[in-house]
């Protein structure tokens, strides 16, 4: 891993001042500084980041300096989440974060047969139901790496509109050389495909019966396999492992036998993906099948690799929406006027890139930490040089 050359604080610095220059009380860095430590030590709505700094006052105060020795009111505070230029600043998250993704290169790998490496990334949507409860519809499309989550990119979703549209947008303009990009079955379109593939990138898409002609298609050649089978067509690969009171057993198969016959772009392989699951406690059997396509052809890309990139996908929701639901609380605050929403949840995809970088896999337990130490937070963030 890379030591960063830049810090939080440098890219959130070139998010431009809204403000007139005439009445200016606080100087806009000691604003942004206030805003980044609030989030990072687990601070979720107005009132609560404003109640945290008034505690901290002192050692905020003596950190930073200042030149008018005071905390803002709160009203400054939702001031500034409602009119900040929330377009830069999502530019300078995702410039983060990929910041952070080029420094730590390891994550996300995926070592194919051929010993070339690809890594993983996510697209999936997410609704920030304490803003969309007030009326003030906030659903979020983000672009995440396999493991580490960090967020790549973000963009909104319009009310007329679902994440479809979103998906192109995010997409658009990015080298996907040496990636493979993962979606769940909403996002299983063709125009989808297309861009990957037109952008030097390889995706892996769950087909579910939003896409029936290929949904029947897959389900067919693998519960009727054509006869006499092809030599080495059909290749599978199982994992068992135990995790939060159940067994699950993992049976991923592949084949090329269709090929010849679908219509859908850079197609080379269809999945049947089966998990088995076994409550320790209740003795209960689940048994789920999903089915998937991929472009990676099986010469580079055989089950084994396939089921890491798939089991890859759910960082998305793990290490990333489930971690701002919980720890940052972000589907019970009610900030919901204008932009806000959507500045909170740029905000905390920033923080939980720069803790994870720095080797927290508990993000709650270092939210608490740094909560207590605003001199090391400060640090963290680069808002100070001590």
């Amino acid at each position: 891993m890379e030591s960063l050359q830049s810090t939080l604080m440098t890219y959130l610095n070139q998010v431009p001042d809204f403000r007139h220059a005439r009445g200016q009380r606080f100087a806009w860095p000691y604003l942004l500084a206030l805003l980044a430590a609030a989030v990072a030590a687990g601070q979720w709505s107005v009132l609560t980041m404003a109640a945290w700094a008034r505690d901290h006052r002192v050692d905020l105060l003596a950190v930073l300096q200042p030149a008018c020795p005071r905390l803002p009111s709160t009203a400054t505070w939702r001031r500034l989440l409602e009119c900040i230029d929330l377009a830069a600043l999502e530019q300078q998250v995702a410039a983060y974060n990929q910041m952070l993704d080029a420094a730590d290169l390891t994550t996300g790998q995926v070592v194919l047969r051929t010993g070339e490496v690809l890594r993983g990334q996510a697209v999936d949507g997410k609704d920030v139901r304490g803003a969309s409860a007030h009326g003030q519809h906030t659903f979020l499309v983000s672009l995440v790496r396999h493991e580490s989550a960090y967020v790549l990119g973000q963009a909104a979703v319009d009310i007329k509109t679902n994440e479809i549209t979103a998906v192109p947008a995010l997409l658009a303009g990015r080298n996907l050389t040496g990636t493979v990009t993962t979606m769940d079955a909403l996002l299983t379109q063709r125009h989808i495909a297309e861009l990957i593939r037109a952008q030097n990138g390889h995706y892996l898409m769950i087909v579910k019966k939003n896409q029936p002609t290929l949904y029947w298609a897959i389900q067919l050649v693998f519960e009727d396999p054509p006869r006499p089978r092809q030599p080495g067509e059909r290749r599978n690969a199982r994992t068992v492992d135990k995790a939060h009171g159940r067994w699950e057993r993992r049976t991923l198969v592949t084949t090329t036998a269709l090929n010849p016959y679908l219509n859908w772009p850079g197609a080379a392989q269809v999945l049947r993906r089966v998990c088995r699951r076994i409550h320790e406690r209740s003795g209960k059997v689940e048994t789920e099948v999903t089915y998937g396509i991929t472009s990676l052809p099986p010469e580079l890309a055989g089950p084994t690799q396939l089921e890491q990139i798939w089991r890859g996908h759910w960082t998305i929701e793990n290490r990333l929406h489930y971690v701002r639901d919980e720890t940052f609380r972000e589907d019970r605050c009610q900030v919901h006027t204008g932009p806000a929403a959507q500045v909170l949840a740029a905000l905390r995809n920033a923080v939980i890139g720069l803790l994870r970088f720095h080797g927290w896999s508990n993000i709650a337990a270092a939210t608490r930490r740094y909560a207590e130490h605003p001199q090391r937070l400060l640090q963290l963030i680069g808002a100070t040089t001590l």
